[in-house]
């Protein structure tokens, strides 16, 4: 079965001002996502993709237009199964603000139990995004062959949930599980199981290194132990 590029969108104007975004339009790449997107196609150059599928929402089409202007023939599609999870209620809110939200505890750590007012289930955004992943992995070996490679543009929570069915992990561990923007995740997929190849790939190693704010710690506007619900901004 295909191999599978996952990338995330690059850095957002909702990520630099600590909002979650989730489905709210108009969210742009910022200077630097911009910069993450131009350098996409350098660091998938080495790769044969035969088609790229998108998220609806703006900064995953932003993110993927360098890669689409370097590589002309390659086909764009649209999956809206792979769009940002939809936090209803909590959608353009300041993430330093919904942390002290009582949901915000379920959501790190029973996360298959929470549910966004107004919007959906956690358990809902992980079954519509693997059962999107699953239709064009079928897809593309009927049209492509059995070695085909993909690329999909997604959303930080949406990745961290395909890795966690990739792994055979229980959703309420994938907040274990940390995307930056425009990173690259690949999963390749086989008849019986798929094994993960490369997991939030950003080719920049700095962002290891200790800073003030260790993971989710800005993106939460709680501690240091919190996962970044959206899937943060990256490293500074």
């Amino acid at each position: 079965m295909p191999t599978l590029i996952l990338v995330r969108h690059g850095r957002s104007t909702a990520n630099t001002a600590g909002v979650l975004a989730g489905r709210t339009p108009g969210i742009a790449l910022d200077e630097r996502g911009a910069e993450q997107a131009a350098a996409l196609p350098g660091r998938l150059a080495a790769l044969t993709l035969v088609a790229a599928v998108s998220s609806p929402l703006q900064r995953c089409r932003e993110t993927l237009r360098p890669l689409l202007d370097a590589r002309p023939d390659l086909a764009l599609h649209t999956e809206d199964r792979i769009s940002e999870c939809d936090y209803g209620d909590w959608s353009g809110r300041k993430l330093a603000e919904l942390s002290d939200e009582p949901l915000m505890s379920v959501v790190q750590q029973h996360p298959s139990a929470a549910a966004f007012p107004g919007g959906e289930s956690m358990r809902t955004m992980q079954a519509r995004a693997v059962d999107a992943v699953r239709d064009w992995n079928a897809r593309i070996e009927a049209e492509h062959g059995d070695d085909a490679a993909y690329v999909m543009c997604s959303h930080g929570d949406i990745i961290k949930a395909l890795v966690a069915d990739a792994l055979g992990m229980h959703l309420d561990l994938f907040q274990r599980i940390h995307a930056d923007p425009c990173s690259v995740t690949a999963i390749r997929y086989t008849r019986l199981r798929p094994f993960l190849l490369r997991l939030g790939d950003t080719g920049d190693f700095a962002s290891l290194a200790p800073r003030e704010q260790a993971i989710g710690a800005d993106a939460t506007g709680g501690t240091a132990t919190d996962a970044a619900v959206g899937g943060g901004a990256g490293a500074p």
